[in-house]
């Protein structure tokens, strides 16, 4: 079974047990800072979780695209991906884990959808913890199902708890499903989630039903909800029997390309085939990340520098492979054509995302002869230490400094006989994350996962904004994208040339205006024809529902959206523009806050 007809019988199983499809969304989390990429199918859900009414009803079902990075390093073994395409069904206070579970078995083992053997299942659930119990209800289901006692596993918060999106929020057990593989138990503890790759997991399904208080306390809630997700590339490594996510059809065309530019045979040598699955990995979720709606193009910060890292480390394994100039772009494009009919924007794309990764390879390229300079200038007085070591701090600031990989630093220090400190850089290393990380936790948090009241009138704030734009510009501005946090708002609108002093200052007068009029802010759900035929804007057409929420703000805004807002323009408080500057190439962005 391949990952497509995977992907199509996912949802025509679940359409037939009443639930709707939705759209899966971006990539870059429009109006949730709380993380930088998706990284499940639950994130644009989190309104809808923490009780927001979705248009699309209580039953839902889809497949969206999620970035994972904190396995980045692990990238290249058997079942750890970058970019990887989650399906997923939810209950917005419907159904529970009995209903759940026995959906989950029977579309993993029933002959009409998966015909996984029930006797190579085992499952996990929820050992309990102070004040919340065991999941018995879950095991209970198991055991009807048929699931024998010794292959029901009741482990720990860290292997069977979801916690909260944010500091806040619902939070409960999940029960995950696993395979056993057949391979050899790596000794007497060996268990589904063990890292020895005797069992692969293939499904989890989660069970909101407590929300976690500000005071660290669990509350039972009483809309409980299930979210579950399956991650496509492993489940279809299964079915088809494959030992690597790497050896599904999707990876093949990617493969073949790195093969043909590096002229070395994949399978024949496992450094090169490391180095090759890292290459088909990144490749793959950097097309992803520049083809997806929002736009985010290589930086230092933020999800650029993310996409940038992905983009130098297949870079730096190309070199591995003997590369020394540019060749993504083959490898690319057979990314864009494995997946363009799923996912159109690659393909609207392509352009761009050609384009931008020529442009870093460019810029990688100059900086490893810089660095490489560098080091040449650096290597005489080096040459003097008698133990041959090179320090961890000079280490680092090849790295902090000229971006220079610490692995190219050592492959030049044993081209002259020397080694590193490698102690000394990766502490260096450690405290420049800590600092890192820190300055990211104070500027990622909020979004629409707390749903706080800051962030609902900022959210109703970009519709004006919107709005007045396309007045004072032109019917030709649309929205490319937004990220909210509680002190401000970031909107990206289609346009080629930077605003005036004058149209920056119109278009904050006209919001601003919207806002003394305290207008009311109304929601109907409706088709996205109806929506449209009636005048709402609505630009990403290929990811709405059937059924969609518009809200309408007097008779200035109409504009399809999941909300939440405010309920009158006059609870804003007053809208200033700090800054307009460029995006992308063809897309402004406006920074403003509400005083």
């Amino acid at each position: 079974m391949t990952a497509n007809d995977l992907r199509r019988k996912y949802i025509e199983f679940f359409l037939s047990r009443n639930h709707k499809e939705i759209a899966g969304r971006s990539l870059i989390p429009e109006n949730d800072p709380t993380v930088l990429f998706t990284t499940a199918g639950m994130h644009p859900l989190v309104p809808f979780i923490l009780g927001e009414p979705h248009p699309a009803g209580k039953r839902l079902t889809d497949f969206q695209k999620c970035i994972r990075t904190g396995d980045i390093e692990a990238v290249g073994d058997p079942s750890h991906l970058t970019f990887f395409e989650m399906l997923g069904n939810w209950s917005l206070g419907d159904y529970f884990k009995k209903e759940a579970i026995t959906m989950s078995y029977e579309f993993l083992t029933s002959p009409e959808w998966l015909g996984i053997s029930p006797d190579i299942v085992s499952v996990t659930v929820f050992a309990g913890e102070a004040d919340i119990p065991k999941d018995d209800e879950s095991a209970g289901v198991w055991r009807s199902l048929g699931i024998p006692e010794e292959r029901i596993y009741f482990l720990p918060r860290s292997d069977n708890w979801w916690g909260p999106a944010g500091e806040t929020g619902p939070c409960g057990p999940d029960t995950e499903m696993f395979i056993d593989t057949g391979r050899k138990a790596c000794g007497p503890d060996c268990r589904p989630g063990c890292s020895c790759g005797k069992y692969f997991e293939v499904w989890n399904d989660v069970f909101m039903e407590y929300n976690k208080q500000a005071d660290g306390s669990y509350k039972k809630m009483d809309r409980r909800c299930v979210d579950t997700g399956m991650g496509i590339e492993r489940t279809a490594a299964i079915l088809q029997g494959k030992k690597s996510v790497y050896d599904i059809e999707v990876f093949r065309p990617i493969i073949a390309a790195i093969q043909q530019v590096s002229g070395k045979s994949y399978g024949s040598n496992e450094q090169i085939d490391m180095s090759v699955r890292i290459i088909s990995d990144h490749v793959r979720a950097s097309v992803f990340i520049l083809g997806d709606e929002n736009g985010i193009v290589p930086s230092n910060l933020g999800q650029g520098y993310i996409l940038r890292r992905l983009i130098r480390r297949a870079i730096r394994h190309g070199r591995k492979l003997g590369i020394e100039g540019q060749f993504l772009k083959e490898p690319a494009k057979a990314v864009i054509s494995i997946y363009k009919a799923v996912y159109p924007e690659l393909e609207r794309r392509e352009a761009v995302i050609l384009d931008e990764l020529a442009k870093e390879e460019d810029r990688f390229l100059l900086t490893l002869r810089k660095g490489e300079a560098e080091f040449e200038k650096l290597l005489p007085n080096l040459l003097k230490n008698p133990q041959k070591i090179i320090p961890g701090r000079v280490a680092f600031r090849l790295y902090d400094t000229y971006g220079f990989p610490i692995e190219i630093t050592e492959e030049l220090a044993r081209e002259n006989g020397m080694t590193i400190d490698r102690k000394g850089f990766d502490e260096a290393f450690e405290k420049h994350q800590e600092i890192s990380k820190a300055g990211a936790e104070k500027s990622f948090k909020g979004g629409l996962a707390d749903n706080s009241e800051m962030v609902k009138r900022l959210h109703t704030a970009t519709h004006l904004l919107h709005q007045a734009l396309r007045r004072v510009l032109g019917t030709h501005v649309q929205q490319k994208g937004s990220n909210i946090t509680a002190e401000r708002l970031r909107f990206d609108f289609s346009h080629t040339a930077p605003m005036s002093p004058e149209e920056i200052k119109a278009v904050e007068n006209m919001v601003n205006d919207q806002i003394a009029g305290d207008l009311p802010v109304s929601m109907s759900i409706m088709s996205l024809e109806e929506a449209q035929k009636d005048g709402a804007l609505a630009f990403f057409g290929d990811k709405y529902s059937d059924q969609v929420k518009v809200y309408t703000m007097g008779d200035f805004s109409k504009e399809v959206c999941g909300g939440p807002h405010a309920e009158h323009t006059g609870e804003l408080g007053r809208f200033v523009i700090q800054k307009e500057q460029s995006s992308s190439a063809g897309v402004r962005r406006i920074r403003a806050v509400l005083e």
